[in-house]
């Protein structure tokens, strides 16, 4: 049977906020399409470049496996992947060169090459998998393998003369018990252990309970697994869970799905499999404000271990959600922010600023939302148009030669906004320094409940809120005099 070099095209190393972050995770999404293609007979191997330099660290491994096959393949579960980092592609597009060379067939699998499948063949790439990819993979080599025609493969681009050849999206993948278990030892788990380890964090793996989103906000793109929402059972996650636990002794984990736990019933079954099984764990999610506001829900969260929960808050402002088609109201978070909070659940807010018609008050309404919720932390961006979205039809004709960051933290505002892109620089610093000084009030209000209950990150925040305060009075300054030259 034929053999299979996987790789995909996320650095940390070249994103410096997130290296700087220091918490990598592995490629899921790769290492899934390994374990399919391995139960059906192939060869597989694994360069993972999680933790790499460069992409040259390649060129030994094409020469000692000669793999008949290089399949760069994007974890799709990584949002990160969605953005399409020029840093990124770029290095897609060097090993595409590499393997080449080697005399590989390549076949490429991302949310970039989804959306810009040309740009890929036309670097080298003999085939672009659109959208999900474990079955439409599996059929490509088999079609190859015995010589028959790629035309009878759907889900795939391939160049045919002068000519490229779209033979369309496959449907999703329903039911995703189907698949194996993923491919967790082709990773250097200790590796990821030890990055984490360097900036002092507890580690924690990634696991995917899902697939997919139902809802419609118009600037998420959802280019890999659609607006469709599927789940694996209960059982098969926790069977994952009580294998990486005693293989990694790991027991914190991130929940990388879009929605966790949208499902009827399938908390409550997850939180009976866990004790089954004698498991305690922790871990952390994402979700929405408005499903986040039943307590027997959350309770049965808590008691299978939901330490954090990543709420996509958005903004301050109802006027704004409306306009993203958000779905959600102000008081959906305010009620869920505080009802977390009660049962002991840390809540973090995703916010963004920069979308189409924000103005100076909407802007003051979600710092406005800070201060009052106090969210346990905040990730914050700009507005970022991307292919497939009905933000990205709005803005396309605004964006010129540059349509995508480099890196994560480059908060470049790729359209016309309502301020320039110096403004929302300062904008996001502020809000940050807003927020420390929010961090410190709640931990002085701790200090003086109970002194001696405080941790060492609360008389952090304490000793520095007075630096963090003043900074942000001079960054509330300069903003003003922007405001008023723009």
């Amino acid at each position: 049977m034929s053999s299979v070099l996987f790789s995909h095209s996320y650095f940390y190393q070249m994103d410096s906020k997130q290296w700087e972050t220091g918490t990598p995770y592995p490629p899921l999404g790769t290492i899934y399409a390994a374990s399919f293609l391995r139960e059906n007979g192939y060869k597989v191997s694994l360069f993972d470049v999680g933790l790499k330099e460069s992409t040259q660290e390649i060129k030994g491994l094409l020469e000692t496996k000669k793999p008949d096959y290089f399949v760069l393949y994007d974890d799709g579960f990584n949002y990160l992947t969605k953005m399409c980092l020029t840093n990124m592609r770029e290095a897609a597009f060097e090993m595409i060169k590499l393997a080449k060379k080697q005399g590989c067939k390549v076949i490429v699998s991302s949310s970039d090459s989804t959306d810009h499948f040309t740009k890929y063949l036309e670097k080298g790439a003999d085939i672009v998998i659109l959208g999900e990819g474990e079955i439409t993979l599996l059929e490509v080599l088999k079609t190859i393998d015995n010589n028959e025609n790629l035309d009878t493969v759907k889900g795939v681009c391939f160049t045919k003369g002068e000519k490229i050849i779209n033979k369309g999206r496959r449907e999703v993948l329903k039911d995703l018990d189907f698949l194996p278990q993923a491919a967790w030892d082709l990773i250097d788990v200790e590796s990821y252990k030890n990055a984490w380890k360097s900036k002092l964090h507890p580690f924690a793996l990634n696991i995917a309970t899902t697939r997919g989103c139902p809802y419609k906000c118009n600037w998420c793109a959802k280019p890999i697994y659609g607006n469709r929402y599927n789940t694996r059972s209960p059982k098969r996650v926790v069977e994952e869970i009580e294998f990486l636990s005693r293989t990694y002794n790991v027991n914190n984990f991130w929940m990388c799905d879009d929605i966790f736990g949208l499902k009827p019933n399938w908390v409550q079954e997850f939180d009976n499999e866990l004790k089954h099984a004698g498991l305690e764990i922790s871990y952390k999610i994402q979700s929405r404000a408005d499903l986040l506001l039943k307590e027997n829900n959350i309770d049965s969260l808590v008691s299978s271990g939901l330490k954090e929960v990543w709420i996509g808050a958005e903004s301050g402002s109802q006027g704004i959600l409306d306009a993203m088609d958000k779905g959600t109201t102000i008081k959906q978070i305010e009620d869920s922010t505080k009802l977390l909070q009660q049962k002991g659940v840390r809540v973090a807010f995703f916010i963004q600023y920069g979308y189409l018609g924000e103005k100076k008050e909407d802007i003051d309404k979600t710092i406005s939302l800070i201060k009052r919720l106090k969210p346990d932390d905040i990730g914050i961006s700009v507005s970022y148009p991307l292919p497939g979205t009905k933000f990205y039809d709005i803005v396309k004709d605004e964006l010129e030669g540059k349509q995508n960051w480099t890196d994560s933290d480059e908060l470049a505002l790729l359209f016309k906004g309502t301020f320039n892109q110096k403004f929302y620089k300062k904008l996001h610093r502020f809000t940050h320094k807003t927020f420390q000084v929010t961090k410190g009030k709640v931990a002085i209000k701790s200090f003086f409940k109970n002194p001696f209950g405080v941790s060492k990150s609360q008389m952090k925040q304490i000793v520095k809120m007075p630096i963090y305060y003043l900074l942000s009075k001079k960054e509330k300054l300069d903003l003003h005099k922007m405001e008023n030259l723009h």
